[in-house]
């Protein structure tokens, strides 16, 4: 087996050897406490071609995909980079064979500019022996005009989007001139548009000789990208076909091993009366003047644009910024939301839209995780913790929402994902709430999972639940709301019944 150190000074000289495939996987397994997450799994990536890996969360992707990167060694099986033995300890190790990966969760450092993040470890030095900003801002206007990428290298991380800072790490994965690019859920925060301008750039790569290993869950990406696609399910290798030999029903059915016949369980409940009205509320420079009320029993989509203010409106409902001004009332009586504390006391519950930095608490386990929002208020009593009713009714919750995890003591860093999506949750469910508000429920999370959390959503308007939905998956938005109200640029372009909305009448006032 030839060493990283000896395989990169290979590739920097020219002379790499031959083979059919740029890099193939044989029988890897991979276990971690209590879980086998790779069971006997092989792959193979051509050159020049986009490789599209499915499979629900909890399937073995992103576990398969860290071992390329080096992040994770496996326990077992063989590795073949350009038809040579080789074994990847370090991220280090894999960007100097040239594999690159663009994770699901962003790893920029949110206090240094663009080129520094970029540029980290390999920043360009003077005569001085100091870093040079102005080469190292130079060299990244290069490869963002190679790119038709338009953002100004010294912006902080901090100040960018989160599209943007996708953007900056294709970018920075790009910037190693890699031979294998590794893209896990990569359009996950982009509009349609900056889609389209991600897939002109991967075309490009292709073009180039680059293999590219492109995560997603979403069909119509695959389709339209990928040349091949292979399907993980429980660990294991179920198969790989061309994109042009199946069908979007084909690759499901590959996925969970079951037909999904319902992906959008809308169902026609009864509506009850206004449980949460919202008039002119206002917060300076984000949004303004925003009105809207939501029934008991009702689904009410929010559509937009990145940054349309969607994901503003909901952070200020729930007293996560405070609103400059207008009004909330619930079951007609003004109420005061100026903390998160104060919007789960009026029984209010927030799934907010990005799980890592907002949602999970990563050090801590599961249990602890879902427990959090009503440890103080349900299961303290004469000042000590019920910890057989805690971990009862968690447990119960867990398993209603189908987490993959051994048990419940296993740190949620750990699980993919859609099992932390679920865990989250399933602590607001916890909560018993009367008004759950759901900012991008779905995201990064296979169909399968995908229509259990539908199935719940419905569940729970049949209750009486008013439900704000927050997605950019126009058919989630579509298939599961009773009206859809749609924003741009801080404010409300329209509501729409869901008998009139359609795709079309939705981007045109988005787009307004």
């Amino acid at each position: 087996m030839i060493s990283p150190s000896t395989m990169a000074a290979v590739r920097a000289s020219g002379a790499v050897p031959k083979s059919e495939y740029l890099m193939t996987v044989t029988g890897v397994r991979k276990e971690f406490p209590g879980v086998v997450a790779l069971d006997d799994v092989s792959f193979r990536l051509k050159r020049g071609t986009v490789h599209a890996l499915m499979g629900e969360n909890g399937a073995g992707k992103s576990t398969l995909m860290k071992i390329l990167a080096g992040i994770y060694q496996p326990d077992k099986g063989e590795i073949k980079l350009r038809g040579v033995d080789i074994q990847l300890t370090s991220p280090l190790d894999a960007l100097k064979n040239g594999i690159a990966m663009i994770h699901q969760e962003l790893n920029l450092m949110p206090f240094m500019t663009i080129a520094e993040n970029i540029w980290i470890r390999r920043e360009p030095l003077n005569r001085f022996g100091f870093v040079d900003h102005t080469e190292m801002n130079r060299k990244t206007a290069d490869l963002f005009a190679r790119l038709n990428i338009k953002l100004d290298p010294q912006m902080e991380v901090r100040d960018l989007s989160i599209a943007n800072r996708q953007m900056v790490e294709i970018a920075k994965a790009v910037s190693y001139e890699s031979d294998v690019l590794i893209m896990d859920e990569p359009t996950s925060a982009l509009t349609e548009r900056e889609v389209a301008h991600l897939f002109t750039i991967i075309r490009d790569l292709r073009a180039q000789g680059i293999g590219i290993v492109y995560i997603t869950h979403k069909m119509n990406e695959l389709f339209e990208i990928a040349d091949e696609f292979s399907v993980f399910r429980d660990g294991k290798y179920i198969g790989t076909h061309a994109s042009s030999d199946v069908t979007r029903d084909d690759i499901i059915r590959m996925m969970v091993g079951r037909e999904i016949t319902q992906m959008f369980p809308k169902e026609e409940v009864p509506i009850g009366e206004v449980v949460l009205s919202v008039k002119n509320l206002t917060l300076d420079g984000v949004f303004r003047d925003v009105s809207f009320d939501i029934r008991a029993g009702e689904i009410l989509g929010l559509a937009g644009l990145v940054g349309s203010g969607r994901s503003n409106v909901a952070e200020t409902l729930f007293g996560v910024t405070p609103a400059s001004a207008g009004t909330i009332a619930i079951d007609g009586k003004p109420v005061t939301v100026d903390s998160p504390t104060a919007a789960i006391r009026h029984r209010m519950a927030f799934l907010t839209e990005d799980r890592k930095d907002t949602g999970c608490l990563l050090i801590l386990d599961i249990q602890e995780n879902m427990q959090i929002a009503v440890l103080q208020d349900k299961y303290v009593k004469g000042g000590f913790v019920d910890e057989k009713a805690v971990a009862r009714d968690c447990a119960d919750m867990a398993r209603k929402l189908r987490v993959k995890t051994p048990n419940l003591q296993e740190r949620i860093e750990n699980l993919s994902g859609g099992n932390q999506q679920k865990a989250l949750i399933g602590r607001w469910l916890l909560t018993h709430p009367r008004i759950l508000i759901l900012d991008e429920p779905t995201r990064g999370i296979d169909v399968g999972a995908k229509a259990e959390i539908h199935r719940l959503v419905t569940e729970l308007a049949r209750t009486g639940v008013a439900v704000l939905m927050i997605s950019s998956e126009m058919p989630e938005v579509l298939g599961m709301s009773d009206r859809v109200m749609v924003m741009h640029e801080g404010r409300v372009t329209g509501i729409l019944d869901r008998a009139e909305a359609t795709q079309i009448k939705v981007m045109e006032l988005a787009a307004q």
